[in-house]
């Protein structure tokens, strides 16, 4: 009787090029060839949420990988060369960045090691709260047109940080590209030396060593798979130290997209309204035959209360007294709307920015401890410079917001109760009173806003520029059209005549003539080159500490979904060991090969290769009761290791015997039980030396089972929830040819 049992089947419509389980979670994730990522459960494989392939982030999903918490999954698109991650929870984009090639596998890990000076840092890490204010949730009606962020994201942006434990995302490419992100956001490392098409990746949980299966091509110019182990020793000596250098690292990262996401919310505060006049008053200049200024015919009706034919059409057939009641509330409106964003979102993330980078920088002066990390105080303090600068241009905005507010209300105000005269209805008396002061604000207004300037008609197509604090929000390269008037300004005087003060270091700069989108871009253009340096450093220390070319592959398989290709690795915590498990078929296709390796590179592992005989020899009785013994043949399909003590095989039977597939669990005690050692040549592959290779039997026991009517493939197994889950590929004829996948799930519960 088998030791497992079915207890799902599902058919879907598309291929399947991607699959992985959950590693807390009955959940597994799919992606299908047409770019849709769907979350399954187990039971009865119902379908917790599918997210559609969008424009903004790509259609051609290449690798799929879990956070250690299982509350991030991460995947990367081809088409676009971009890495997203995505809440569980709500299917929701939390971050997405982009790569320099497209990303073609992709390994998450949690680090394991343990010191005292960590568990100190764990105690410790949440003392910011201690110092600054929670930061204020987004509003949720601000995200409703946001190109990528749809729903309230403030919450779960900050969720981007998991747990304290480091864990490590690795990113595998073309031309031996290979990246480290801590937490998910922080790339560590850049690594280089490389060869060849990355296939499969796995970081150990020690961090002594990676190890990367890469596809390089040989001398007859044919695909050649080599197993490579990278040295990463710098960030296994230096854990303590890396660990509070990526998580600080990782507050920034994630503080900037909770900058962003509150500047986009400003944005879609703002509304296409308030510029509605300034389109009226230029069309109104281009088109009226008087000679007379806007200024002066705006100042004319202020003073005498007569307007020319023109600007009296203007204001009773385009404005109208509805419409200038309406354009009124709806500036009050956004702008305060845009006032409490800055001052409750871009504020308080400035100063948590500033907190962190301050952090930061003490870090970079303890010389003997982050030195060696590439930690750079020059670099942290440019950028330190730099949110300051971002800090003074949101202040600088709140005073332009808060001075036309009150030329707004005044100009308004007047016009308002000066189209009610043109149309001869009732003025309340409120707003008929007009004083001195009242009458300076409008003349101001009009002064400041409505001057002709040949300039900017010949770059905007305009003479005036009525509104002001739209400027603030565009993301352009151009100078303010309306910048601040400094003039006056005792503060500035003092500077530009102090000689001490004027170029010194403890003074932000302000960028009077730039946007606050500009000043923000180069404050992420600043703290990402600070970010960088230590990447590069820490690259550069990784060494590869081994290089075997295992075998090399038919042209014929290049069409097959990598993702689902043997080799496959594994990295066993307890042991510290490297697996990597792979076939060749074009030598020895009834065997299945496992070579090991230390996670310390200086380590040596006794009966480091060995290999599966796959032939089983079952007994069975005749018809006529008396006993027989059946020999079957098998080739190896797929195969995933269910935990440290086991491997799940998905295998096929010879020609002769139908091509039976079985599902098998392989105990790796008996496999690699072999007293032989295996003698690696350095100067040939090892497909040239399989003869030399021990060899064990194939020991089934009652740990197998034969998948009857299924054309099983492929096999994705998780040995926490007990599960395993098989691709069959049904060939089935209708109006031409089709494909249909169907899913197995299998309890692998040991009886």
């Amino acid at each position: 009787m088998p030791a497992f049992r079915q207890v799902g089947e599902k058919q879907l419509p598309n291929p399947v090029l991607c699959m992985a389980w959950s590693p807390k979670r009955d959940l597994i994730a799919l992606a299908n060839t047409t770019g849709e990522l769907l979350l399954h459960r187990l039971a009865s494989f119902q379908r917790v949420w599918s997210l559609p392939p969008s424009e903004y982030t790509g259609k051609e999903i290449t690798a799929l990988a879990w956070r250690p918490d299982g509350k991030i999954l991460a995947f990367s698109l081809g088409d676009t060369k971009q890495v997203v991650l995505c809440g569980v929870e709500k299917a929701e984009i939390l971050h997405v960045f982009p790569m320099q090639s497209p990303v073609t596998c992709m390994h998450w890990m949690e680090v394991m090691e343990e010191s005292s000076a960590l568990s100190s840092f764990y105690n410790s890490e949440d003392e910011s709260k201690l110092f600054l204010p929670k930061l204020p949730t987004l509003p949720k009606s601000y995200s409703t047109t946001s190109k990528i962020f749809s729903e309230e994201k403030s919450d779960e942006i900050l969720n981007l940080l998991g747990e304290v434990r480091l864990n490590i995302l690795v990113l595998g490419g073309d031309a031996g590209f290979v990246e480290l992100y801590a937490y998910g956001m922080y790339k560590i490392a850049t690594l280089g030396g490389v060869s060849g098409t990355c296939r499969s990746l796995s970081l150990s949980s020690d961090l002594k060593s990676l190890s990367v299966i890469t596809e390089v091509r040989s001398a007859d110019n044919n695909p050649e798979i080599c197993y490579i182990q990278l040295d990463t020793g710098l960030l296994s000596d230096c854990l303590p130290e890396v660990t509070r250098m990526a998580r600080k690292f990782t507050h920034i990262s994630t503080l900037l997209q909770y900058l962003h996401l509150s500047l986009t919310c400003m944005c879609e505060a703002w509304e296409d309204i308030l510029m509605q006049m300034d389109l009226r008053l230029t069309k109104f200049v281009q088109e009226k035959n008087t000679s007379t200024q806007v200024q002066d015919e705006f100042l004319e009706l202020l003073l005498w209360g007569q307007s020319s034919p023109e600007l009296q059409a203007l204001l009773m057939n385009q404005l109208t007294v509805k419409g200038l009641k309406k354009l009124g509330q709806s500036i009050e409106s956004s702008y305060s709307s845009i006032q409490k964003l800055v001052i409750s979102h871009l504020q308080s993330g400035s100063e948590a920015l500033l907190y962190h980078l301050s952090e930061v920088k003490g870090m970079s002066l303890w010389k003997q401890k982050f030195e060696p990390l590439g930690l750079d105080s020059a670099a942290i303090e440019g950028a330190i410079t730099a949110v300051g600068s971002f800090s003074l241009k949101a202040n600088e905005l709140l005073q332009v917001i808060d001075k036309s507010m009150k030329n707004f209300k005044a100009f308004f105000r007047w016009l308002y109760v000066a189209m009610l005269r043109m149309c001869e209805e009732h003025v309340p008396p409120e707003l008929n009173k007009m004083t001195q002061k009242d009458i300076a604000f409008v003349a101001d207004f009009l002064s400041e806003h409505f001057s002709e300037n040949e300039e900017l008609f010949d770059r905007k197509g305009k003479y005036f520029n009525v509104e002001r604090v739209g400027q603030y929000l565009k993301d352009e390269d151009e100078d303010l059209v309306s910048p601040p008037n400094t003039k006056g300004n005792q503060w500035l005087r003092f500077l530009q005549e102090s000689t001490h003060l004027k170029e010194s270091p403890l003074l932000f700069p302000s960028y009077p003539q730039k946007s606050l989108h500009f000043v923000k871009r180069m404050m992420e253009n600043v703290i990402e080159h600070c970010l960088q340096n230590p990447a590069e450093v820490i690259g550069k220390s990784v060494k590869q500490a081994v290089f075997l070319p295992l075998y090399t592959v038919p042209e014929s398989s290049e069409n097959t979904p990598r993702l689902f290709e043997l080799p496959s690795l594994w990295n066993d915590r307890k042991a510290k060991l490297h697996y990597v498990v792979f076939c060749m078929p074009e030598i020895s296709p009834s065997k299945l090969y496992i070579l090991r390796k230390g996670t310390d590179p200086n380590r040596h592992i006794p009966n480091s290769m060995t290999s599966i005989d796959l032939s089983h020899h079952l007994d069975n009785a005749d018809d006529n009761g008396a006993a027989a013994q059946s020999h079957y043949v098998y080739s190896c399909l797929d195969a995933r290791f269910y935990d440290d003590e086991m491997l799940t095989v998905v295998m096929q039977g010879s020609e002769e015997q139908n091509s039976w597939r079985v599902l098998a669990q392989l105990p790796l005690a008996s496999s690699l039980n072999c007293e032989t050692e295996f003698n690696w040549q350095p100067n040939l592959r090892l497909d040239q030396q399989t003869s030399a290779i021990p060899c064990q039997d194939l020991v089934l026991g009652n740990q197998w089972r034969e998948l009857e009517n299924m054309k099983a493939q492929f096999v994705a197994v998780n040995g926490i929830r007990k599960v395993a889950c098989v691709v069959c590929y049904l060939y089935i004829i209708c109006i031409g040819w089709g494909f249909y996948f169907f899913y197995f799930f299998f309890n692998l519960t040991f009886i």
